[in-house]
């Protein structure tokens, strides 16, 4: 169990660390910021853990996997954060602040 749960945490706090500080530079407002943190906690969670999954039974369609489940992420963030927030061009902020997330998980 902890084989799974410390990485599904680890990737989630340094997500959320690195989007709300992307979040601040890109002039969120304070009162989104909660939203910017649920939108990550509901999608985070689940990319890792299908893509751990994907790694383990079809690490071959990895890549597919990856692209399909990130352009996942970005669509239903940017679809909360047009509903829920005021956050301007809040398709572009999903795509640029998932792209930060992504390729710093892709350094580590």
């Amino acid at each position: 169990m902890t084989d799974l749960f410390l990485p599904l945490a680890l990737s989630l706090v340094l997500t959320l660390a690195l989007e709300l500080s992307f979040a601040l530079a890109w002039r969120v407002e304070r009162r989104d910021l909660s939203t910017v943190a649920l939108a990550n906690i509901l999608t985070n969670p689940a990319v890792v853990l299908c893509h751990y999954a994907a790694a383990w039974y079809a690490p071959r369609l990895l890549p597919a996997v990856t692209l399909a489940l990130e352009l996942g992420a970005i669509a239903t963030e940017g679809l909360i954060f047009r509903r829920r927030t005021r956050i301007l061009h809040p398709w572009t902020f999903s795509l640029c602040a998932n792209a930060l997330s992504f390729f710093a998980g892709k350094l580590m």
